[in-house]
Order: C-alpha cells, then structure tokens, then sequence
C-alpha cells in the first residue's frame, strides 16, 4: 500500500485524515482508490471529463509525476504521493492563511475562503 498525504484543504473529503493508504501498481490506480475510499475527493482532484485538475499537483516521493510519466507512473507498496494545491501569489505566510481552500467555482460566485462561505 502506498501512502496518499492530503493537504489540509481537502482533508474534509478524506475523513479529516492527513494520510490515507491506498492500493494501485501507478498514480492513476493510486488516485482512483483514493477517490473509491472517499468519493468527495473526485469533484476536487479531477474534472467532468475525468482529468486531473490543473491546479492539483501530484507529487511520488517528493517528484513531480509531471516530469515522470504523468499518472502512468509505476508506484510501488513504499512510496508516497503527495497532492498539492497549486497556490499563487502572496508576500509571505500571515495567520489569515490558514484558512484558506481551493478555490471553486460557480456560475454565481467563487469562494477563497472560510470566512465568505
């Protein structure tokens, strides 16, 4: 089993854990199994067409899957995967971040963080 780190914005669809196992020989098996432990998790990591979320980065042992063979990447039993949120801009940390999620969007308004809804 391989260990899946959930950022702290999406643990709330992962039953509040920061790390889940999970079963898979690549990335793509991986992140499937995640999502067939925690259906939340797929409305946030991949798109209508079933696509990884630009915005979500994928990281085997601390590697950009990118850079390796994208979600085709072999994973084995003591590997770890890592998903980070893409973030922009910013000076620096301020004690407001904390609660800040990723950004979703609707036809009516978007939302950054806990305190507009």
């Amino acid at each position: 089993m391989s260990k899946i780190h959930i950022p702290t914005p999406l643990r709330q669809y992962a039953g509040k854990q920061a790390v889940v196992d999970a079963k898979g020989g690549t990335v793509a098996e991986v992140l499937s199994s995640l999502v067939g432990q925690h259906p939340d998790l797929r409305r946030h990591l991949y798109t209508d067409e079933g696509k990884l979320r630009a915005f979500v980065n994928v990281y085997l042992n601390d590697e950009d899957v990118r850079y390796l063979q994208k979600e085709a990447t072999a994973v084995k039993d003591s590997d770890s995967i890592s998903i980070v949120p893409s973030i922009a801009g910013g000076s620096g940390w301020t004690e407001e971040w904390k609660d800040f999620r990723i950004v979703e969007w609707t036809r009516r308004r978007a939302c950054c963080c806990s305190s507009c809804g």
